[in-house]
């Protein structure tokens, strides 16, 4: 049975989209077998040529169903569902549906008194901070920040995403399969904490520059996410 993981969070703009796509990217390069699913009515489905995963739109309700019962029908298989922002009944539906839930957060007051509320009301859930400052001047003044309204809850913190400018190469419709180097290693480093929380073995793909179509590196074909 597949396990699956859900990215929600009451604000928008927190990185959400971002994350599912860098996880299941990710994932690929780790030898895990991923479906990134859309949920957000104001998004559109990208291609999945060019990814190390799979993508599925389950934009309705019975679309997520069809689509969540098939993740789960798949052996060894990982489905991330991007809950989308502002949504507070879907992210209770989601969360009770999930192995796993991910909680993003950038480094403003407002993300972390929201972040601090989803964690309350999500108690088996982790904040992941997202787009995380390099700058370290910047850096310091976000961990201080985080150590004082998130302090209580640090062991239900992650280590961050930090900011990276490749990221949004994830987002477009068409993606190339050779993905600079820094994104792979950003996407294998969430890929590493997600797999360590679920405790599920993995293995980094050396060549993991060298461009490989979805055919080959996924046993089961784009019709079997067919909703």
């Amino acid at each position: 049975m597949a396990d699956i993981i859900c990215i929600i969070g009451n604000k928008g703009g927190t990185g959400k989209t971002t994350l599912s796509h860098m996880l299941c990217q990710g994932m690929g390069l780790l030898g895990q077998r991923s479906v990134c699913v859309l949920t957000d009515t104001c998004r559109e489905p990208l291609d999945p040529a060019g990814r190390r995963y799979l993508v599925a739109d389950a934009r309705s309700r019975d679309a997520l169903i069809k689509v969540a019962a098939k993740i789960r029908s798949l052996k060894s298989w990982m489905g991330v569902i991007d809950g989308g922002g502002n949504r507070t009944e879907m992210d209770c539906k989601l969360y009770g549906m999930a192995d796993l839930v991910l909680l993003p957060f950038r480094d403003s007051h407002e993300d972390m008194r929201t972040v601090l509320r989803d964690l309350e009301l999500f108690p088996r859930a982790y904040a992941i901070p997202s787009q995380w400052p390099v700058n370290p001047w910047q850096r310091e003044v976000a961990e201080k920040t985080l150590a004082e309204f998130l302090g209580p809850y640090r062991d239900r913190i992650l280590a961050p995403v930090n900011t990276l400018s490749a990221s949004k190469l994830l987002l477009q419709k068409t993606v190339a399969g050779n993905l600079p180097s820094p994104l792979a290693n950003a996407c294998r480093g969430i890929g590493r904490q997600v797999l360590d929380l679920l405790h599920l073995p993995y293995t980094d793909e050396v060549r993991s520059n060298i461009p490989v179509t979805n055919s080959a590196r996924l046993s089961t074909p784009h019709a079997a996410m067919a909703t």
